[in-house]
């Protein structure tokens, strides 16, 4: 299988990850619920990277189980913000490097916070984007903590 070396990839040979490449076939508006079902995983080990931004327009990532949502509300009290809104797909793309539908949050364009679901670390293991459309990297919970030492938050709807 030729996978693609991205700058997720890139980020995650240089931190010496143990990871597991895994292609689909994307398609827009298709979500983690058709790269669960392409994979034959549960939609629930598929992570979400989704780009958000205060109030203050500071972007921030949050890492988020493929069959939840995210309450905004929840998330802008834990920040201590007026509010967070999910970034316009062009100042996502700024921010992280990657296309909306192929963003990692491993080789990010420059340093931004990440936010993780407290939940995802009690899965054995997470299908995560790996900086491309169409490709996801399984690793495990332990591996995703080493790389981006995210803060663990709890506001999955």
């Amino acid at each position: 299988m030729d996978i693609p070396v991205t700058t997720a990839i890139r980020a995650l040979r240089a931190a010496k990850a143990d990871f597991e490449p895994r292609t689909y076939d994307y398609e827009d508006h298709g979500g983690t619920r058709r790269a669960a079902e392409q994979l034959g995983v549960d939609e629930h080990t598929t992570i979400k990277t989704l780009v958000m931004e205060t109030d203050a327009k500071k972007p921030l990532i949050v890492l988020m189980h493929g069959d939840r949502e995210i309450s905004a509300k929840q998330l802008a009290r834990h920040l201590g913000v007026k509010s967070v809104a999910p970034c316009a797909p062009d100042t996502a793309a700024r921010h992280t490097g990657y296309l909306v539908g192929g963003t990692s949050p491993f080789g990010t364009r420059k340093p931004i916070p990440v936010y993780a679901e407290a939940t995802i670390f009690t899965l054995p293991h997470l299908y995560i984007n790996g900086g491309r459309r169409g490709l996801l990297v399984k690793i495990t919970p332990e591996t995703l903590d080493r790389i981006l030492h995210p803060a663990r938050i709890s506001v999955a709807v």
